[in-house]
């Protein structure tokens, strides 16, 4: 019996997804047809080749039509491509998306509204392109207790880093060099700032926690501050960076959950499994009980993962219908059940500042006592460079609450010997 699909998208990974139903790997897939194709323009080249009668701009009547059995959704962004997943949904159609933005902001509304119309929604091209880390999470992982899911799960901003890291690169030149092999956007804010990781982590600690992540409160910061200057003290003091999306418990008040969620850049020891990631590769951290620790490592994007990714949701989809199996959306049952989270003045972390001040005797004791000040206890404080008398200080500090901290930079910023506080980073061991 042939199974027919529409197509909602016909970019980088619809075209590779094209091209992977047309010669197909799996028996499952000999009787997919691509019914429909939905496109914004019917006269663009495209790289495969579609029927002329099966491509349309009339997206809607894909999702409203009939005779297709199920909706995969490659368009990106928030919309049309929520409202043609829910009217799909309501059309009794099975939705496979790589879409993390619509999940990430839209989930509750989606899965809800397929609960009650008992068909699946499977995303997992949505986080970690090739890496199979949602179907981990909620099948291979789910027997052990989740304390944390740390990842690299931004391309781009790896790529941006790796560079920066081997190869000497100031940002300006790595984003460059991104930008003109296609890893990144022309606008590459998105990525940069931390936003698509950030999306992919409130997933990620949906699955994890099993309640709802609002991605609107995860904190989140980019990587455009990280300067070669910090990249080479890290190296020194053997660190690197990434920036990280971080999931983890952070405390339990009765019943509820309090998870610590956010977005920024992270120096990690080198030895950690996560510092030896580099380029566009993706990975993730994922450590519980009894589990302990297990890292996932992979192409993070481009469109043969991501396009493999979407297929083998298909194949999915299409052995629970051969065999009559119940197929749980991964995200049922965890709606109605919000995270409260961890605010990041709360946060205990160590910390990396870097203070342009003047060099000149009893800068670094009148630092050090505005930290004390503040109960902000220091591993290593070290003046590193001169640079037209002002010189590069450069602290490590221990263990501290992320408000004392700041505090303490706040008095230490009106120091008359003090130019500028350029860097402050976060330090995971």
């Amino acid at each position: 019996m042939v199974y027919r699909v529409g197509l909602l998208g016909l970019g980088t990974v619809g075209t590779g997804v094209v091209q992977m139903l047309q010669q197909p790997q799996h028996p499952l897939l000999q009787a997919v047809e691509i019914a429909a194709v939905g496109v914004r323009s019917l006269d663009k080249p495209r790289q495969v080749r579609i029927p002329p009668e099966r491509l349309t701009t009339n997206l809607e009547q894909i999702v409203s039509d009939p005779e297709i059995d199920a909706v995969i959704e490659l368009m990106g962004g928030l919309e049309p491509a929520r409202s043609l997943i829910l009217k799909a949904i309501d059309h009794g159609k099975p939705v496979i998306t790589a879409n993390k933005a619509v999940i990430a902001r839209h989930g509750e509304e989606i899965f809800q509204a397929a609960a009650q119309a008992g068909v699946a929604v499977l995303l997992e091209a949505a986080v970690g392109g090739g890496i199979p880390i949602v179907q981990a999470l909620q099948h291979s992982l789910r027997a052990s207790r989740i304390q944390a899911v740390w990842g690299i799960v931004n391309g781009t901003t790896n790529f941006i880093l790796s560079q920066m890291a081997q190869q000497g690169s100031s940002f300006a030149e790595a984003l460059a060099q991104a930008q003109a092999r296609g890893y990144a956007e022309a606008d590459p804010s998105a990525d940069v700032e931390g936003w698509d990781a950030a999306d992919k982590i409130a997933i990620l600690a949906g699955l994890a926690f099993g309640v709802a992540v609002p991605r609107e409160a995860i904190p989140c910061e980019g990587i455009r501050n990280i300067s070669s200057t910090d990249i080479r003290y890290a190296r020194e003091w053997g660190y690197t960076f990434k920036l990280l999306a971080i999931a983890q418990r952070a405390a339990a008040q009765g019943s509820e959950t309090v998870l610590d969620v956010r977005v920024h850049p992270t120096l990690l020891p080198v030895t950690h499994p996560l510092a030896n990631v580099h380029g566009v590769d993706n990975a993730v951290w994922v450590q519980g009980d009894p589990l302990g620790q297990v890292v996932l490592a992979g192409p993070g994007a481009g469109q043969g993962p991501t396009a493999s990714a979407v297929v083998g949701d298909l194949l999915t989809l299409r052995a629970h219908l051969q065999t009559g199996a119940y197929l749980p959306n991964p995200l049922w049952g965890f709606f109605g059940r919000a995270a409260a989270l961890l605010p990041l003045a709360e946060l205990e972390s160590e910390f990396y500042v870097r203070v342009l001040a003047q060099d000149q005797p009893g800068v670094m004791g009148a630092i050090g006592t505005c930290f004390g000040r503040h109960r902000v206890s220091l591993e290593s404080i070290t003046q590193k460079e001169c640079h037209q008398e002002q010189a590069e200080i450069v602290i490590l500090t221990h263990t501290v609450r992320e408000a004392d901290c700041r505090q303490a930079l706040a008095e230490i910023q009106q120091l008359p010997q003090v130019a500028a506080i350029p860097s402050l980073f976060r330090v995971l061991r």
